[in-house]
C-alpha cells in the first residue's frame, strides 16, 4: 500500500487570499499569520494575491470568481465571526462554511477555510495570533501541503 504525503514547498506558488474587512481586528491578524507562513514558506511575496470582502458572508462568492482564474493555485479564506445577541451569527456561520465548502468541492484548485466562527471576542484573538495560534498560518501551511498533494494524484 503507497502512501500520498503532500509536501510543503511555496516556491513558484499563486495564493489568493480571501479576507473579511468586518472584524478586521482579528481579520488582520489572521492574514498577517498566512502571509508570513506563506514567505517562510517560500511563497514571494508577489505571488500572494490579498482580496478584502466586506464581511464573512462575501467570502464565497469572491472566492468561487477566483478558483475559476486559471493563475492561482489555492487560495486561503479568512474571517471572524462572533456570536452576538440575534441569530444572525447561526445563518452567516452556516452559509459561509457551505459556500466555501461547495466552492471547493467544485474548485480545480484547493480552498482552504479560515473562518473562525466564536463565542466572543477573546476567543477570537485566541485564535488569530494568541493562546491557541494563528488559523491564517495554519491554512497556509494547509493550502500549500493540498496544493502538493493534488498534484500527486493527478
Amino acid at each position: 500500500m503507497g502512501k500520498i504525503k503532500g509536501l510543503i514547498n511555496g516556491q513558484g506558488k499563486h495564493i489568493a487570499i480571501v479576507v473579511a474587512k468586518f472584524n478586521e481586528l482579528v481579520t488582520r491578524r489572521l492574514l498577517d499569520g498566512a502571509m508570513d507562513t506563506l514567505q517562510q514558506c517560500g511563497v514571494a511575496e508577489t505571488d500572494i494575491t490579498v482580496v478584502w470582502v466586506p464581511g464573512a458572508f462575501e467570502i464565497p462568492r469572491i472566492t468561487r470568481l477566483i478558483s475559476q482564474k486559471p493563475e492561482f493555485d489555492g487560495i486561503i479564506t479568512l474571517g471572524a465571526i462572533v456570536r452576538g445577541e440575534t441569530t444572525h451569527f447561526d445563518y452567516v456561520c452556516s452559509e459561509t462554511a457551505s459556500g466555501v465548502a461547495q466552492v471547493s468541492l467544485n474548485s480545480p484548485i484547493p480552498v482552504l477555510f479560515g473562518v473562525l466562527t466564536t463565542n466572543n471576542m477573546a476567543q477570537a484573538l485566541n485564535r488569530a495570533g494568541g493562546k491557541v495560534g494563528n488559523k491564517g498560518s495554519e491554512c497556509a501551511i494547509g493550502v500549500l501541503e493540498m496544493i502538493d498533494v493534488q498534484k500527486k494524484i493527478g
